[in-house]
Protein backbone atom coordinates (compact mmCIF):
# COMPACT_ATOMS: atom_id res chain seq x y z
CA UNK A 1 0.00 0.00 0.00
CA UNK A 2 1.28 3.46 -0.90
CA UNK A 3 1.07 6.81 0.81
CA UNK A 4 0.11 9.29 -1.92
CA UNK A 5 1.28 12.89 -1.78
CA UNK A 6 0.90 15.78 -4.20
CA UNK A 7 4.36 16.88 -5.26
CA UNK A 8 3.33 19.83 -7.40
CA UNK A 9 0.50 21.36 -9.42
CA UNK A 10 0.51 23.71 -12.38
CA UNK A 11 -1.84 25.15 -14.94
CA UNK A 12 -1.94 27.13 -18.12
CA UNK A 13 -3.27 30.66 -18.13
CA UNK A 14 -7.00 30.63 -18.85
CA UNK A 15 -8.14 32.18 -22.11
CA UNK A 16 -11.52 33.59 -22.99
CA UNK A 17 -13.68 31.94 -25.62
CA UNK A 18 -12.19 32.97 -28.95
CA UNK A 19 -9.29 34.59 -27.11
CA UNK A 20 -5.57 34.22 -26.52
CA UNK A 21 -5.45 30.40 -26.42
CA UNK A 22 -8.09 29.64 -29.02
CA UNK A 23 -5.47 28.95 -31.69
CA UNK A 24 -4.21 25.89 -29.83
CA UNK A 25 -5.42 22.33 -30.27
CA UNK A 26 -6.41 20.78 -26.93
CA UNK A 27 -3.47 18.35 -27.21
CA UNK A 28 -1.06 21.28 -27.57
CA UNK A 29 -2.58 23.09 -24.60
CA UNK A 30 -2.61 20.07 -22.28
CA UNK A 31 0.76 18.83 -23.54
CA UNK A 32 2.36 22.17 -22.70
CA UNK A 33 1.24 21.79 -19.08
CA UNK A 34 2.15 18.09 -18.85
CA UNK A 35 5.63 18.82 -20.15
CA UNK A 36 5.94 22.05 -18.21
CA UNK A 37 5.30 20.59 -14.77
CA UNK A 38 7.76 17.75 -15.40
CA UNK A 39 10.40 20.24 -16.52
CA UNK A 40 9.82 22.37 -13.47
CA UNK A 41 10.30 19.39 -11.20
CA UNK A 42 13.28 18.19 -13.26
CA UNK A 43 11.55 14.82 -13.17
CA UNK A 44 12.26 11.92 -15.52
CA UNK A 45 8.93 11.45 -17.38
CA UNK A 46 9.51 7.68 -17.43
CA UNK A 47 8.72 7.64 -13.70
CA UNK A 48 5.11 8.60 -14.44
CA UNK A 49 3.32 5.28 -14.78
CA UNK A 50 -0.18 6.52 -15.57
CA UNK A 51 -1.82 9.79 -16.53
CA UNK A 52 -5.50 10.37 -15.83
CA UNK A 53 -7.08 13.41 -17.44
CA UNK A 54 -10.47 15.04 -17.30
CA UNK A 55 -12.27 16.26 -20.41
CA UNK A 56 -16.00 16.86 -20.62
CA UNK A 57 -16.63 17.24 -24.36
CA UNK A 58 -14.80 14.29 -25.84
CA UNK A 59 -15.56 15.01 -29.48
CA UNK A 60 -13.60 16.17 -32.50
CA UNK A 61 -10.22 17.50 -31.39
CA UNK A 62 -10.84 16.23 -27.85
CA UNK A 63 -11.89 12.71 -28.84
CA UNK A 64 -9.90 9.47 -28.80
CA UNK A 65 -8.29 9.83 -25.37
CA UNK A 66 -7.03 13.42 -25.50
CA UNK A 67 -4.89 12.75 -22.40
CA UNK A 68 -2.84 10.17 -24.29
CA UNK A 69 -2.73 12.28 -27.46
CA UNK A 70 -1.34 15.27 -25.56
CA UNK A 71 1.25 13.13 -23.79
CA UNK A 72 2.54 11.57 -27.01
CA UNK A 73 2.41 14.83 -28.98
CA UNK A 74 4.71 16.38 -26.37
CA UNK A 75 7.29 13.67 -26.98
CA UNK A 76 6.75 12.02 -23.60
CA UNK A 77 7.37 8.28 -23.08
CA UNK A 78 5.06 6.01 -25.04
CA UNK A 79 5.07 3.39 -22.28
CA UNK A 80 3.11 5.65 -19.90
CA UNK A 81 -0.57 4.68 -19.85
CA UNK A 82 -3.28 7.32 -20.09
CA UNK A 83 -7.01 7.52 -19.43
CA UNK A 84 -9.47 10.30 -20.15
CA UNK A 85 -12.50 10.51 -17.87
CA UNK A 86 -15.79 12.38 -17.96
CA UNK A 87 -17.31 13.24 -14.61
CA UNK A 88 -18.58 16.48 -16.13
CA UNK A 89 -17.24 19.57 -14.33
CA UNK A 90 -15.87 17.30 -11.60
CA UNK A 91 -13.57 15.55 -14.09
CA UNK A 92 -10.35 17.34 -13.10
CA UNK A 93 -10.92 16.83 -9.38
CA UNK A 94 -11.82 13.20 -9.99
CA UNK A 95 -8.60 12.68 -11.95
CA UNK A 96 -6.67 13.73 -8.84
CA UNK A 97 -8.79 11.41 -6.71
CA UNK A 98 -8.21 8.45 -9.05
CA UNK A 99 -4.43 8.87 -9.24
CA UNK A 100 -4.22 9.23 -5.46
CA UNK A 101 -6.32 6.08 -5.01
CA UNK A 102 -4.13 4.10 -7.43
CA UNK A 103 -1.02 5.05 -5.46
CA UNK A 104 -2.73 4.22 -2.17
CA UNK A 105 -3.71 0.81 -3.57
CA UNK A 106 -0.15 0.09 -4.67
CA UNK A 107 -1.06 -0.05 -8.37
CA UNK A 108 1.41 2.70 -9.27
CA UNK A 109 4.09 4.66 -7.44
CA UNK A 110 3.84 7.88 -9.47
CA UNK A 111 1.18 9.38 -11.69
CA UNK A 112 -0.14 12.58 -13.17
CA UNK A 113 -3.66 13.94 -12.83
CA UNK A 114 -4.69 16.56 -15.35
CA UNK A 115 -7.51 18.06 -17.34
CA UNK A 116 -8.18 20.17 -20.40
CA UNK A 117 -10.98 21.91 -22.20
CA UNK A 118 -10.52 23.95 -25.36
CA UNK A 119 -14.04 25.34 -25.32
CA UNK A 120 -13.41 27.81 -28.15
CA UNK A 121 -12.78 24.93 -30.53
CA UNK A 122 -14.93 22.16 -29.02
CA UNK A 123 -18.08 23.75 -27.58
CA UNK A 124 -20.02 22.07 -24.80
CA UNK A 125 -22.62 19.60 -26.11
CA UNK A 126 -20.87 19.28 -29.47
CA UNK A 127 -20.40 15.61 -28.59
CA UNK A 128 -24.15 15.06 -29.10
CA UNK A 129 -24.68 14.96 -32.86
CA UNK A 130 -28.21 14.54 -34.20
CA UNK A 131 -27.52 11.37 -36.16
CA UNK A 132 -26.63 9.00 -33.29
CA UNK A 133 -29.50 9.55 -30.88
CA UNK A 134 -29.84 11.52 -27.68
CA UNK A 135 -28.13 10.88 -24.31
CA UNK A 136 -31.38 10.04 -22.50
CA UNK A 137 -34.13 7.58 -23.38
CA UNK A 138 -37.42 8.89 -24.76
CA UNK A 139 -39.24 8.01 -21.54
CA UNK A 140 -36.77 9.91 -19.31
CA UNK A 141 -38.90 11.66 -16.71
CA UNK A 142 -36.47 12.99 -14.12
CA UNK A 143 -36.56 16.73 -13.47
CA UNK A 144 -32.92 17.33 -14.38
CA UNK A 145 -32.78 21.02 -15.33
CA UNK A 146 -30.31 22.96 -17.43
CA UNK A 147 -27.43 24.55 -15.56
CA UNK A 148 -29.00 28.00 -15.76
CA UNK A 149 -32.35 26.80 -14.45
CA UNK A 150 -30.62 24.78 -11.72
CA UNK A 151 -28.56 27.79 -10.62
CA UNK A 152 -31.62 30.00 -10.34
CA UNK A 153 -33.45 27.27 -8.43
CA UNK A 154 -30.61 27.21 -5.90
CA UNK A 155 -30.80 31.00 -5.53
CA UNK A 156 -34.55 30.85 -4.86
CA UNK A 157 -34.11 27.91 -2.51
CA UNK A 158 -31.62 29.81 -0.32
CA UNK A 159 -33.38 33.15 -0.60
CA UNK A 160 -30.63 34.94 -2.53
CA UNK A 161 -31.50 38.19 -4.24
CA UNK A 162 -30.06 39.52 -7.50
CA UNK A 163 -28.03 41.94 -5.37
CA UNK A 164 -26.55 39.05 -3.35
CA UNK A 165 -25.38 37.37 -6.53
CA UNK A 166 -24.00 40.58 -8.03
CA UNK A 167 -22.03 41.30 -4.86
CA UNK A 168 -20.49 37.84 -5.03
CA UNK A 169 -19.62 38.28 -8.72
CA UNK A 170 -17.90 41.57 -7.98
CA UNK A 171 -16.00 40.03 -5.08
CA UNK A 172 -14.71 37.22 -7.31
CA UNK A 173 -13.34 39.76 -9.79
CA UNK A 174 -11.79 41.94 -7.10
CA UNK A 175 -10.14 39.02 -5.33
CA UNK A 176 -8.73 37.55 -8.53
CA UNK A 177 -7.37 40.94 -9.58
CA UNK A 178 -5.68 41.39 -6.20
CA UNK A 179 -4.26 37.86 -6.34
CA UNK A 180 -2.67 38.59 -9.71
CA UNK A 181 -1.42 41.96 -8.49
CA UNK A 182 0.28 40.33 -5.50
CA UNK A 183 1.74 37.44 -7.53
CA UNK A 184 -0.28 34.72 -5.83
CA UNK A 185 -0.89 32.91 -9.13
CA UNK A 186 2.68 33.14 -10.37
CA UNK A 187 3.71 29.72 -9.10
CA UNK A 188 0.74 28.02 -10.75
CA UNK A 189 1.28 29.25 -14.28
CA UNK A 190 3.03 27.37 -17.08
CA UNK A 191 3.43 30.00 -19.82
CA UNK A 192 2.02 28.79 -23.14
CA UNK A 193 3.40 29.73 -26.54
CA UNK A 194 0.75 30.46 -29.14
CA UNK A 195 1.89 30.35 -32.78
CA UNK A 196 1.31 33.46 -34.81
CA UNK A 197 -0.94 33.49 -37.85
CA UNK A 198 -0.32 34.93 -41.30
CA UNK A 199 3.40 35.19 -40.68
CA UNK A 200 3.16 36.99 -37.34
CA UNK A 201 5.48 36.04 -34.50
CA UNK A 202 4.45 33.59 -31.79
CA UNK A 203 3.32 35.06 -28.50
CA UNK A 204 3.73 33.73 -24.98
CA UNK A 205 0.63 33.82 -22.79
CA UNK A 206 1.30 33.90 -19.06
CA UNK A 207 -1.77 35.61 -17.57
CA UNK A 208 -5.47 34.84 -17.27
CA UNK A 209 -7.61 36.68 -19.78
CA UNK A 210 -11.00 36.66 -18.08
CA UNK A 211 -10.59 39.37 -15.46
CA UNK A 212 -12.94 42.31 -15.96
CA UNK A 213 -13.00 45.75 -14.40
CA UNK A 214 -16.57 46.09 -13.18
CA UNK A 215 -18.79 47.55 -10.47
CA UNK A 216 -22.05 46.77 -8.74
CA UNK A 217 -23.74 49.33 -10.98
CA UNK A 218 -22.39 47.66 -14.11
CA UNK A 219 -23.37 44.20 -12.90
CA UNK A 220 -26.86 45.38 -11.97
CA UNK A 221 -27.33 46.66 -15.53
CA UNK A 222 -26.70 43.23 -17.09
CA UNK A 223 -29.67 41.32 -18.44
CA UNK A 224 -30.35 37.93 -16.80
CA UNK A 225 -29.42 34.85 -18.81
CA UNK A 226 -32.96 33.53 -18.44
CA UNK A 227 -35.95 35.82 -18.76
CA UNK A 228 -36.99 36.74 -15.24
CA UNK A 229 -33.94 34.94 -13.84
CA UNK A 230 -31.32 36.02 -11.34
CA UNK A 231 -27.94 35.06 -12.85
CA UNK A 232 -26.18 37.09 -15.51
CA UNK A 233 -22.93 36.87 -17.43
CA UNK A 234 -21.38 38.63 -14.42
CA UNK A 235 -22.42 35.94 -11.94
CA UNK A 236 -21.79 32.84 -14.06
CA UNK A 237 -18.52 31.12 -14.91
CA UNK A 238 -16.86 32.04 -18.18
CA UNK A 239 -16.54 29.71 -21.17
CA UNK A 240 -12.79 29.27 -21.43
CA UNK A 241 -9.73 27.45 -22.72
CA UNK A 242 -7.25 25.96 -20.26
CA UNK A 243 -5.40 22.97 -18.86
CA UNK A 244 -3.98 21.93 -15.49
CA UNK A 245 -1.92 19.09 -14.04
CA UNK A 246 -0.74 17.64 -10.75
CA UNK A 247 2.06 15.14 -10.06
CA UNK A 248 1.38 12.62 -7.29
CA UNK A 249 3.76 10.02 -5.84
CA UNK A 250 4.19 7.61 -3.03
CA UNK A 251 5.79 9.69 -0.29
CA UNK A 252 8.84 7.46 0.09
CA UNK A 253 9.55 7.69 -3.65
CA UNK A 254 9.17 11.45 -3.65
CA UNK A 255 11.58 11.91 -0.78
CA UNK A 256 14.08 9.48 -2.29
CA UNK A 257 14.11 11.68 -5.39
CA UNK A 258 14.71 14.80 -3.32
CA UNK A 259 11.20 16.14 -3.99
CA UNK A 260 9.27 17.89 -1.23
CA UNK A 261 5.69 16.66 -0.83
CA UNK A 262 3.35 19.63 -0.70
CA UNK A 263 0.06 18.05 0.35
CA UNK A 264 -1.93 14.85 0.76
CA UNK A 265 -5.59 13.99 0.33
CA UNK A 266 -7.21 13.21 3.66
CA UNK A 267 -10.54 12.14 2.16
CA UNK A 268 -12.10 12.27 -1.29
CA UNK A 269 -15.55 11.84 -2.78
CA UNK A 270 -17.64 11.75 -5.93
CA UNK A 271 -21.31 11.91 -4.99
CA UNK A 272 -24.68 12.22 -6.64
CA UNK A 273 -26.75 15.19 -5.44
CA UNK A 274 -30.35 16.37 -5.62
CA UNK A 275 -31.43 16.11 -9.24
CA UNK A 276 -33.87 19.06 -9.37
CA UNK A 277 -31.19 21.41 -8.02
CA UNK A 278 -28.44 19.96 -10.24
CA UNK A 279 -25.48 22.05 -8.99
CA UNK A 280 -26.12 22.21 -5.23
CA UNK A 281 -23.83 19.23 -4.59
CA UNK A 282 -21.08 21.15 -2.74
CA UNK A 283 -23.46 21.39 0.23
CA UNK A 284 -23.61 17.59 0.35
CA UNK A 285 -19.88 17.10 -0.31
CA UNK A 286 -18.87 19.32 2.59
CA UNK A 287 -21.22 17.46 4.93
CA UNK A 288 -19.98 14.08 3.68
CA UNK A 289 -16.27 14.86 3.89
CA UNK A 290 -16.48 16.33 7.37
CA UNK A 291 -18.54 13.40 8.64
CA UNK A 292 -16.17 10.81 7.15
CA UNK A 293 -13.10 12.46 8.69
CA UNK A 294 -14.58 13.50 12.02
CA UNK A 295 -13.46 17.05 11.28
CA UNK A 296 -15.48 20.23 11.66
CA UNK A 297 -15.44 23.42 9.62
CA UNK A 298 -13.32 24.88 12.41
CA UNK A 299 -10.54 22.53 11.25
CA UNK A 300 -10.74 23.81 7.65
CA UNK A 301 -8.65 26.87 6.82
CA UNK A 302 -9.56 27.31 3.13
CA UNK A 303 -12.68 26.32 1.19
CA UNK A 304 -12.69 26.30 -2.63
CA UNK A 305 -16.15 25.85 -4.15
CA UNK A 306 -16.11 26.12 -7.92
CA UNK A 307 -17.95 29.21 -9.06
CA UNK A 308 -20.06 27.63 -11.77
CA UNK A 309 -22.61 30.24 -10.69
CA UNK A 310 -22.62 32.64 -7.76
CA UNK A 311 -25.50 30.80 -6.09
CA UNK A 312 -23.52 27.54 -5.98
CA UNK A 313 -20.74 28.92 -3.79
CA UNK A 314 -23.11 31.10 -1.76
CA UNK A 315 -25.36 28.11 -1.06
CA UNK A 316 -22.49 26.08 0.37
CA UNK A 317 -21.34 29.06 2.44
CA UNK A 318 -24.76 29.89 3.85
CA UNK A 319 -25.75 26.31 4.58
CA UNK A 320 -22.55 25.49 6.44
CA UNK A 321 -21.71 28.91 7.86
CA UNK A 322 -18.44 29.32 5.97
CA UNK A 323 -16.78 32.65 6.68
CA UNK A 324 -16.22 34.95 3.71
CA UNK A 325 -12.50 35.15 4.47
CA UNK A 326 -12.12 31.38 3.96
CA UNK A 327 -14.21 30.97 0.79
CA UNK A 328 -12.62 31.34 -2.67
CA UNK A 329 -10.17 33.84 -1.26
CA UNK A 330 -8.44 34.48 -4.61
CA UNK A 331 -11.57 34.63 -6.72
CA UNK A 332 -12.84 31.83 -8.88
CA UNK A 333 -14.36 30.79 -12.17
CA UNK A 334 -16.56 33.89 -12.45
CA UNK A 335 -13.40 35.96 -12.78
CA UNK A 336 -10.83 33.49 -14.07
CA UNK A 337 -12.90 31.21 -16.27
CA UNK A 338 -14.02 27.59 -16.19
CA UNK A 339 -12.38 25.26 -18.75
CA UNK A 340 -14.57 22.51 -17.43
CA UNK A 341 -12.32 19.46 -17.72
CA UNK A 342 -9.44 21.14 -15.91
CA UNK A 343 -11.04 23.32 -13.23
CA UNK A 344 -10.94 20.70 -10.50
CA UNK A 345 -7.17 20.33 -10.82
CA UNK A 346 -6.79 24.12 -10.79
CA UNK A 347 -8.77 24.35 -7.57
CA UNK A 348 -6.59 21.74 -5.86
CA UNK A 349 -3.49 23.72 -6.84
CA UNK A 350 -5.03 27.01 -5.74
CA UNK A 351 -5.92 25.53 -2.36
CA UNK A 352 -2.42 24.16 -1.78
CA UNK A 353 -0.79 27.46 -2.73
CA UNK A 354 -3.04 29.37 -0.35
CA UNK A 355 -2.40 26.94 2.51
CA UNK A 356 1.31 27.53 2.05
CA UNK A 357 0.86 31.30 1.81
CA UNK A 358 -1.12 31.35 5.06
CA UNK A 359 0.99 28.68 6.78
CA UNK A 360 -2.29 26.81 7.28
CA UNK A 361 -3.12 23.12 7.41
CA UNK A 362 -6.34 22.03 5.72
CA UNK A 363 -8.41 22.94 2.67
CA UNK A 364 -11.68 21.58 1.34
CA UNK A 365 -12.41 21.58 -2.41
CA UNK A 366 -15.85 20.94 -3.93
CA UNK A 367 -16.80 21.06 -7.61
CA UNK A 368 -20.44 20.75 -8.71
CA UNK A 369 -20.97 18.77 -11.89
CA UNK A 370 -23.56 18.06 -14.55
CA UNK A 371 -25.83 15.10 -14.01
CA UNK A 372 -26.35 16.34 -10.43
CA UNK A 373 -22.99 15.25 -9.05
CA UNK A 374 -20.18 16.74 -6.99
CA UNK A 375 -16.52 15.86 -6.57
CA UNK A 376 -14.51 16.91 -3.55
CA UNK A 377 -11.60 16.38 -1.22
CA UNK A 378 -10.08 17.51 2.03
CA UNK A 379 -6.40 18.35 1.48
CA UNK A 380 -3.73 18.54 4.17
CA UNK A 381 -0.55 20.52 3.69
CA UNK A 382 2.59 18.50 4.34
Amino acid sequence: MGNPVIVDTARSPIGRRGGWLSGLHAAELLGAVQQGILNRLELDPALIEQVVGGCVTQAGEQASNITRTAWLHSGLPERTGATTIDAQCGSGQQSVNIVAAQIAAGVIDAGMACGVEAMSRVPLLSNIPDNVGRPRPDDWSLDLPTQFVGADRIAHRRGFTRADLDEFGLRSQQRAALAWQEGRFDRQIIPVEVPGSDGTEATTVSRDQGLRDTSLEALAALAPVLEGGLHTAGTASQISDGAAAAVLMDEDLARSLGLRPRARIVRQCLLGSEVPYLLDGPVLAIEHLLARTGMSLGDIDIVEVNEAFAAVALSAARTHGIDEDRLNVNGGAIALGHPVGSSGVRLVGAAIDELERRDAAHALVAVCAGGAMVSGAIIERV
